[in-house]
Order: C-alpha cells, then structure tokens, then sequence
C-alpha cells in the first residue's frame, strides 16, 4: 500500500505541471499569463499563413537534406524532383546540375537542419521544475518572438469520437477551442493507435504522417510540443498554442513530416495541428513554458 501510494504521489507531481486540474486549483495563487490576440485574427498569435511557410521551409529542407531516400517518391513526382534538386544546388552553391541525378551530398542530422533552417534546435531534456519530468528546452540558437518553436503531435479525435481508453492515466490530451481532441502519448495504447491510423492512411510510397515522434530518433524535430511543461508562479510562459488546419494544397511529398493524423480516414475536413509560438525572444538554454490557461483578450 505504501509502494502504491508512493507511485500515485509521483505520478501527480509530474502530471500537475501538464494540464487541467492542477491548474483549476491553482488559479487564484497564479497570475495567469494573458495572450494577445489581434481582433482581425480572431484566436492566433501569428497567421495562419506564417505558420504555413514555417512549416513548409523547414519540411522542405528536411525533405532536400534526406534526398536520397526519397527515390520513391520522386519517381512517381518528376518535376517535383527537378525543383528539388535545383533548391538543392543553389543551397550548396554548385555551378550545374546537369540531370536529375545527385551525388555525394552530405546528409545533416535533423536538428542540424532545423539550425541551418530557422536559426536554433529544440530537444527534450530534464525540466527545470522540480518533479515535472521532461521538458523542452532551445539547446541552440535563438528564436525571436512570434516564431513558430514546435509542433504537437499525435492523434487528432473529434468530439464524439473513442478516446475513453486512451485517455485513462494519460497527461498528454490536448484539446482545441472546438472540442477537437489531440493525444500526444507516444506510449501505450495511444502509441498504437497514432501507429495504426498512420500506416492505414499510407498510399503506396506516400506517408501522410510522421511516426517517428514516437521514438527517440525524431525525423521532424519540432515534434516535441507535448513535452512542453506548464508555466509556474517562478516560471512565467513564453509559449503559446495555437491551432492550425493544414490546407488542402499542403505537398504530398512533404506529409511525412506532420506530427498528427485523424483517428476517422472517412472525413471530409482538414487535419488539424497545434503548434507552439514564441510569447517573447527566446535564448539558447532556455526553457519552454505554456500557459495551458490561455486568456484571449
């Protein structure tokens, strides 16, 4: 009994820092952090069209930097494969490319290529709260307020869809403004079912998700906004959520990289994902909090 009592005490001590209830508790203690939200923008720090760029330079140079093993995909994409190549000369500044082949291009680490891309890396690390378990910090770089920082990933639910089982014991289900629900467990139950929508989605060499979050090796290193503690009454948020529907016109090629995919395959709607923007300039060393009680003003 005392062991269980033990568990349940540690368990809550880093659940506290994530979401709800603690929060609930705890709000007349802390100053909640206002968000400010332009009126012609409605609920978004940045718009939607700068989160898009954001994400389609940093996808597209993570894209170009794994050329190689790309073959597949740019056998069914021949033009597709051309624009990349010629993107591809003119960031490693060669005279010609005289065919659609390359050779010997130097392959960088992902997080290398989020540097070279946008000008820091985020990773997860030990938080810097006492008892609240992982956290995100910028181990490189900085990055200048209004910047897209990181992405949450996981399955995206709607209202009325299953989530019951998933959510027992799990601090990692975001929820939108709208009710959409997104689980950002990379264990367990949830873990298996991000696995299964993913691989039922794939067409032929095409992949509409990314499931390397998952693991510890990420493809797409801004898929660690998960992990991403609450702020405290000692550490006041620097990042905020905000909600993102990837458009219709998003790159095929370029969906391997998107952190989320929709538990339904049989609706008609945009994928929903959430990413973290930067409240104020953010140093290398620093890091992450939210403020999972957002005021839009």
């Amino acid at each position: 009994a005392v062991a269980m009592l033990r568990e349940l005490r540690r368990r809550w001590r880093s659940y506290k820092y994530r979401f709800v209830p603690w929060l609930a508790l705890n709000l007349r203690r802390q100053r909640r952090t206002l968000r400010y939200v332009p009126e012609s923008s409605q609920d978004k720090i940045i718009a939607d069209g700068d989160v898009f760029e954001t994400l389609l330079k940093t996808f597209k140079a993570l894209f170009i930097n794994d050329l190689s093993r790309q073959a597949d995909i740019l056998a069914l994409l021949p033009e597709v494969k051309c624009q990349y190549l010629e993107l591809l000369t003119v960031e490693q500044k060669r005279s010609q490319v005289n065919s659609c082949n390359h050779q010997g291009q130097h392959v960088f680490s992902p997080e290398e290529v989020l540097f070279n891309t946008l000008g820091f890396t985020v990773s997860r690390h030990r938080s810097s709260l006492v008892s609240a378990g992982t956290g995100v910090f910028v181990t490189k770089g900085f990055v200048p307020k209004g910047t897209v920082v990181s992405m949450y990933p996981g399955t995206v639910y709607r209202k009325h869809e299953p989530i019951f089982f998933q959510s027992l014991g799990n601090p990692f289900i975001f929820r939108c403004i709208d009710g959409v629900l997104i689980d950002g467990n990379d264990k367990g139950l949830s873990r298996s079912v991000y696995r299964s929508c993913s691989r039922r989605d794939q067409l032929g060499p095409f992949q509409m998700s990314d499931e390397s979050w998952l693991t510890a090796t990420l493809q797409n290193p801004l898929a660690v906004g998960q992990y991403v503690n609450n702020c405290s009454h000692e550490k006041a948020a620097n990042v905020c959520y905000q909600e993102f529907d990837v458009p219709g016109h998003f790159p095929v090629e370029l969906k391997q990289y998107l952190p989320n995919i929709v538990y339904s395959h049989d609706i008609e709607s945009h994928l929903r994902c959430v990413v973290l923007v930067t409240l104020r300039d953010i140093k290398q060393g620093e890091e992450l909090f939210s403020n999972y009680y957002t005021v839009v003003s």
